[in-house]
């Protein structure tokens, strides 16, 4: 996809150690000090819930400024059918080009290839602000639940949006993140040595 100077492409080898830079300046200090996101990106290449046909990036005049990959994921429904759907994220866009509506230009353009790959629904965890921009809604208010929370407490960051019209009528049960989101953050610190350093 090209937009003015930007172009969405799928992501190769050549581009995963740009990639992985640009998440760890994307999400330096924004959740946790220091970062993770770029351990997640790394480690998740190489398992199956992995989708590299939904790994893209973003050039802007020629240099690499965002990021987005796609995850399999699943929904156990509560009369005991299990429901296949995606998730994506790290979704990272460089903080010198936050704010100009390119998050929001590779997370569109990323979420119509998905549905053309017949993806029916996907669920993230994330800003409502920002993502029900795009037309994502409390997961909670569509019967869904997020594994681990207590019933009836779903948290408001929990959210879906179904890319297939009426892929979710009359589905309730319980969400569960891919176990490659959760990384040893041990592991993450050494994997950051290899990376310059940084001091804020």
């Amino acid at each position: 996809m090209v937009q003015s100077n930007t172009l969405i492409r799928p992501e190769t080898p050549a581009d995963y150690q740009a990639v992985e830079r640009l998440t760890r300046e994307a999400f330096w200090n924004v959740y946790r000090p220091g970062c993770l996101a770029h351990y997640i990106v790394h480690s998740f290449r190489h398992q199956p819930d992995f989708v590299p046909e939904l790994d893209l990036v973003l050039e802007k005049a020629g240099k690499l400024i965002g990021h987005v990959m796609y995850v399999r994921a699943r929904i156990q429904t509560d009369d005991g059918w299990e429901i296949p759907v995606m998730t994506f994220g790290p979704l990272s866009i460089h903080p010198d080009c936050q704010r100009q509506g390119l998050g929001k230009l590779l997370l569109d353009y990323s979420m119509s290839r998905a549905r053309a790959l017949g993806v029916g629904a996907l669920c993230i965890k994330g800003d409502p602000a920002f993502y029900g921009e795009s037309g994502f809604a409390a997961a909670g208010d569509k019967g869904l639940r997020y594994d681990g929370e207590p019933e009836g407490q779903e948290p408001p960051y929990f959210l879906v949006k179904e890319l297939q019209k009426g892929f979710l009528d009359g589905v309730t049960g319980t969400y569960h993140m891919p176990k490659g989101y959760q990384v040893d953050e041990r592991e993450a610190e050494e994997f950051d040595k290899i990376f310059c350093p940084k001091t804020n």
